[in-house]
């Protein structure tokens, strides 16, 4: 899909009413539909031939696409057909129609946590994007919430959540709810508390990571921790660990039969058991679910303190990845003495789709080929309509993360919100541990010592 052009004034059609969504297999699926984008004629375009700037700047597709379309008039400049050879002037608008096949999400529902008048304290699914963006449109929580509560319903998501993460959201439903809540959360007058199930056993007690991170490649969104970044502080608390089995059931958890699961998360969840790094690392070590409450807010910020600090999120497809970082992922390497930024920039870059379930590179044998498997990549397959080639669905590994924002409130106390443990962060069956997480007192109390110190 022609993700990269923007919508602008032209001949968009109207979104199609009801909104097209099916479920199927556990994901909520959008029915391919036309969409037009448009974009107006960019500077460095004036004096180039329309078909040379899709050879250069818009790939999703072959060349040979591009030349058709523009013929047919699939591809317009201001709503008319001009040919390949139309060379751009300034104040053309350029339109593509095209046959838009978006990717499935998770079929879990979007649940409120709270709502009055002004706005909607929502639990966001794992995997489902905010807003459209790239090959998501109607599988956004905004365009979702609009197809749930009607045409006149207008969210405002006041606060950012990737689409692997889950958690609280606030949603506004006018602008004056979005202005005076995001000048609190711009204000830092607003605590902030994660849960994370990473590698290992996290160390006990208040846990004050205070490493400066980078950002070394702004197209890849790659950060780590390095010695001349910006300062960022995270305060970490284990919650609860959860050991690993002794001997490994390999076969995938779903396709056991049920009473086979063992006692362990390991064996319990989709994708524990391939939580299992090779190299050093223990065959007993198992999990942990961890308290997070970042004082800073740099991109990626819990991800790559959990990294440094050896015990990365268990499913992380880009700071658990040993393909990319190595055997010790990254721990400890403020100097990037084990990995140059280059080094780790060329791997990640090099990963493409038919790697994607390869991410979580420490994957036991057995389970890391089935994972493959259920991974999303190229089917082989093209659309009978517009010969666009398809994917197979995505994998569980894909469309969750193992970090979910669990508590938003007040400092002065005047709210606070917080949703429910996700079923990824509570005790396996058949062992005993938190259901609940307790106040934010001690973990506070950590980062202003930590501030005094």
């Amino acid at each position: 899909m022609q993700s990269r052009h923007r919508r602008g004034p032209g001949a968009a059609p109207s979104p199609p009413s009801p909104r097209p969504y099916y479920f199927k297999d556990g994901l909520r699926r959008v029915r391919p539909y036309f969409y037009t984008y448009n974009t107006w004629c960019k500077e460095r375009w004036r004096g180039r031939q329309l078909v040379d700037i899709f050879e250069s700047e818009f790939r999703d597709r072959p060349l040979e696409y591009y030349r058709a379309a523009m013929e047919s008039g699939q591809v317009a400049v201001n709503g008319k057909t001009v040919g390949p050879h139309y060379i751009l002037k300034n104040g053309d608008l350029v339109s593509h129609t095209t046959h838009r096949h978006e990717p499935p999400v998770s079929a879990e529902p979007i649940g409120v946590i709270y709502e009055d008048e002004d706005m909607v304290v929502i639990n966001k699914p794992s995997g489902v994007p905010v807003h459209p963006a790239g090959r998501y449109n109607y599988n956004s929580v905004v365009e979702i919430m609009k197809a749930e509560r009607g045409p006149s319903f207008s969210p405002r998501p006041c606060n950012r959540l990737d689409r692997l993460t889950s958690g609280i959201m606030f949603i506004a439903k006018h602008a004056k709810a979005a202005e005076r809540l995001g000048v609190q959360i711009f204000q830092r007058s607003v605590r902030k508390e994660y849960v994370a199930r990473v590698i290992g056993k996290f160390p006990d007690g208040e846990i004050v990571c205070d490493q400066p991170i980078l950002q070394i490649s702004p197209k890849l969104g790659l950060n780590r921790v390095r010695a001349n970044g910006k300062f960022a502080r995270t305060v970490f608390k284990r919650l609860a660990y959860y050991p690993r089995a002794s001997s490994l059931d390999t076969s995938p958890p779903s396709d056991r039969p049920a009473g086979e699961a063992g006692s362990t998360a390991a064996q319990e969840e989709p994708g524990a058991a391939a939580a299992q790094p090779t190299g050093h690392r223990k065959a007993d070590e198992g999990y942990s679910i961890v308290r997070c409450l970042p004082v800073t807010g740099r991109t990626h910020q819990i991800r790559v303190h959990l990294q440094f600090l050896g015990h990365p999120i268990q499913n992380d497809p880009i700071y658990a990845n040993q393909k990319v970082w190595g055997i010790d992922l990254g721990c400890n390497d403020a100097e990037a003495t084990q990995n140059s930024d280059e080094d780790i920039i060329t791997r990640l870059s090099r990963m493409g789709k038919d790697q994607v379930a390869d991410a979580v590179a420490y994957h036991d044998e057995m389970v890391d080929t089935y994972y493959k498997k259920k991974a999303e990549k190229m089917s082989g397959e093209v659309c009978a309509l517009c010969n666009t080639p398809l994917y197979t669905d995505p994998g569980e590994q894909e469309l969750s993360l193992w970090l979910h924002s669990l508590r938003y409130e007040d400092a002065e106390g005047a709210w606070s919100y917080t949703s429910p443990l996700p079923a990824w962060a509570l005790p396996p069956e058949g062992s005993s541990g938190p259901t609940e997480v307790g106040g934010t007192e001690e973990l506070v109390s950590a980062a202003e010592t930590s501030s005094l110190e």
